[in-house]
């Protein structure tokens, strides 16, 4: 196991009561507030208007960024930027998912900088300090409610990359599992995709010794897997929203990442499909996903491949660990596929081959020149598991 520090400071406020403390944690950090969210939900909901209130009765002011998109634009992190300086704000409040608080991380830090917010994306401008931020978590799925990294989305250059700074980690979150009942069954599906690739991009490395942090792991991916169903079939489910919710925090916070050397080999690939055609993030991942798998089945990583399907999917380990490797990648695709009816090629979101080289040398370059995740993947070797996924 390699040496690593562990600092997660973002104090989690978890359960169907916590709205009381908003305006004391807020308060904490300041009183002029940038509330920032997507499209309409939190208005149907009802949740936009609890927090008028809060904010009204605790004389916070507040103005609004709304509108921001499921793969979220660089255009709205200029607007955002210009609301906090003409109107002197000095906390953000996401109200969202993974979309919203991205964006929103990338704007506290940009409003310190006198560039562009995309020279944070492309690193021709660092992030030194940030507003605060607090987050009121909406759809369980990327875990940004406790990290300090986000993707950002470039329409024009047809780029989709990830930024991250220590200063954009949220202040505070607020995890109420009822939040998601409303999550219709594609979102909830696609939500239980991303926090298991989080976890499996963690989770598949080669000879680290992190024996611990692979068994959190598969317990995290044992929980998708048992309470997914369960949630898409019972929407109102709090055990199962709960547990989802939870894991969403924990896939990605750092602590499966410790003591390992963890470049991530499916997100790139996935994050092409997202800004070429706008596809769902969660969707194309759990498609790509199986491909990946069965592409790098080799004598290195098969036992690798071998250990998540007896761990997590309990398959029956024979003497032929190949063909155990391929149960497990096959009883993958079968949860993606037959338990979260996520459709499972590409054609079925609307991709054909037109783009996939254009999307595999994208990938590679983005990636400096090929990816380097448990496997090395060059251009050729993307495009290839594109193809499979057609």
């Amino acid at each position: 196991m390699r040496d690593f520090i562990f600092n997660v400071s973002t104090k989690i406020l978890f359960g169907r009561d916590q709205m009381k403390n908003l305006a004391k944690e807020i308060k904490n950090y300041g009183s002029r507030v940038l509330l920032s969210y997507g499209g309409g939900s939190i208005k149907r909901s009802g949740l936009y208007d609890e927090i008028i209130k809060i904010f009204e009765e605790n004389n916070i002011f507040y103005k609004e960024l709304s509108g921001i998109e499921p793969n979220p634009r660089v255009e709205s992190a200029r607007e955002g930027v210009k609301i906090l300086k003409e109107n002197d704000l000095d906390f953000i409040l996401a109200v969202g998912g993974g979309s919203v608080i991205d964006l929103s991380k990338l704007v506290a830090g940009a409003v310190f900088l006198d560039c562009d917010p995309w020279d944070i994306v492309i690193r021709k401008a660092k992030i030194e300090k940030a507003l605060p931020i607090g987050t009121i978590l909406t759809l369980a799925a990327t875990g940004s409610e406790m990290d300090a990294g986000g993707v950002i989305t470039n329409p024009e250059t047809k780029q989709k990359l990830a930024f991250g700074s220590p200063y954009t980690l949220p202040k505070f979150s607020i995890l109420n599992p009822e939040i998601t009942y409303t999550v219709n069954a594609k979102h909830t599906a696609a939500g239980v995709a991303d926090i298991m690739s989080h976890t499996m991009e963690n989770y598949f490395t080669l000879k680290d010794g992190a024996y611990m942090q692979n068994r959190l792991a598969e317990g995290i991916l044992k929980t998708c897997i048992h309470y997914g169903p369960i949630a898409m079939a019972e929407p109102e489910n709090y055990e199962a929203r709960s547990n989802i919710m939870w894991a969403s925090s924990w896939a990605i916070n750092g602590l499966l990442s410790t003591g390992k050397a963890t470049p991530w080999s499916v997100h790139p690939m996935e994050h092409e499909l997202s800004a070429f055609y706008d596809i769902t993030h969660g969707i194309g991942l759990a498609i790509l996903t199986p491909r990946f798998l069965s592409y790098i089945l080799n004598e290195d990583t098969v036992d690798m491949i071998r250990d998540f399907g007896v761990n997590v999917f309990g398959v029956e380990p024979s003497e032929d660990k190949f063909n155990d490797a391929k149960k497990a990648i096959a009883n993958l695709h079968k949860f993606f596929e037959q338990d979260m009816n996520i459709p499972m090629t590409l054609g079925e979101v609307g991709i054909d081959d037109k783009k996939l080289e254009e999307m595999a040398e994208a990938a590679a370059r983005h990636s400096g020149g090929s990816i380097k995740g448990v496997v090395e993947l060059k251009k050729d070797d993307i495009l290839e598991i594109y193809k499979a996924s057609l």
